[in-house]
């Protein structure tokens, strides 16, 4: 049966409508894309297949021409489309990292850090330096690799803090694996790094682990 024939609310441009991207898979969001399927496989199932093929969305973003032309209802029209999707969401992350954006929700958050740091294939710890007010005054990727208590520095992330003159910051980190549920090292991060923020009077707002289909929040847990 093809999508036309679903339920109304289960088809993915509609309950995109209706809910908003975010309540979408990662294979509605594909088919979206896509718009149709094969014979016989409708865009959803075609996603599915290829979201298995290159192991999850990370691994289509990053295909060569080659590598996403291969697949089945694939081919250049569609890697160009593509590649122009990508280039737009990098120059709005651009716009965004610009000093002034407020973070007045824990959505707004999700959402930058997302777009920000979903791509990476390796783990990146990163702060988000903010004024009084929550406006963005600096966002700083600092250490790269596995994130343990050896390998954050606090007084990096204090020296920047000073510099910047913050007044609060978010401190972000993400899972290459995509599980975003936090780990005992995770958490004796946090509290190492607001313990030396306190010393300079700069609040730790929060520390989010960004993963594949989530992003989670140490406040919201009680964590922090």
């Amino acid at each position: 049966m093809g999508i036309s024939q679903w339920p109304e609310m289960e088809r993915p441009r509609e309950k995109l409508l209706e809910r908003g991207a975010q309540a979408l898979s990662d294979a509605e969001l594909l088919a979206i894309f896509l718009r149709t399927g094969l014979p016989g496989v409708t865009a959803v199932d075609l996603s599915r297949q290829l979201l298995e093929a290159f192991g999850g969305i990370r691994g289509i973003l990053d295909a060569n021409f080659q590598q996403f032309s291969a697949q089945p209802g694939l081919g250049l029209a569609k890697y160009a489309q593509l590649q122009a999707i990508l280039e737009m969401a990098k120059r709005h992350l651009a716009e965004q990292l610009t000093r002034g954006v407020e973070f007045t929700s824990p959505q707004i958050t999700r959402d930058f850090l997302r777009t920000a740091m979903r791509h990476y294939h390796h783990e990146v710890f990163a702060c988000l330096y903010m004024d009084s007010q929550h406006r963005l005054i600096h966002f700083v990727p600092h250490f790269f690799g596995t994130i343990d208590g050896a390998s954050v520095y606090p007084r990096e992330i204090v020296k920047k803090a000073l510099e910047h003159n913050a007044a609060s910051v978010i401190l972000a980190h993400n899972h290459p694996s995509g599980v975003a549920e936090p780990s005992e090292a995770d958490r004796a991060v946090t509290a190492r790094i607001k313990s030396a923020m306190e010393l300079i009077d700069v609040r730790v707002l929060d520390h989010m682990i960004v993963g594949d289909q989530e992003v989670v929040s140490l406040a919201e847990r009680g964590l922090i």
